[in-house]
C-alpha cells in the first residue's frame, strides 16, 4: 500500500508552496487541503466529508482521492 501524501500537490504546483495537508471546512463540508497564514491555499481532496472526524480519519489512513492537475 502506498504511503499517504503529507503535503499538498496542488498547492505546490499552483502556488509554489510546500504545505502540509490538513482538514479544512467550507460551506460544502470538510475537505483535505492546505492553508498558510493568509488562509486556505488549495483543496486537495475530491471528496467532501460530513464531519471533521471522518475527514481526519481519511487523512490519517489515506482514504481520500487527490484532485488531479488539469
Amino acid at each position: 500500500m502506498p504511503k499517504p501524501s503529507v503535503f499538498g500537490h496542488l498547492a505546490l504546483h499552483y502556488a509554489g508552496k510546500l504545505l502540509p495537508l490538513e482538514v479544512l471546512h467550507s460551506a460544502a463540508g470538510h475537505y483535505i487541503g492546505t492553508r498558510d497564514l493568509d488562509g486556505p491555499v488549495s483543496r486537495e481532496s475530491s471528496e467532501y466529508f460530513r464531519s471533521e472526524k471522518a475527514a481526519q480519519r481519511a487523512l490519517q489512513r489515506g482514504g481520500w482521492s487527490q484532485l488531479p492537475n488539469p
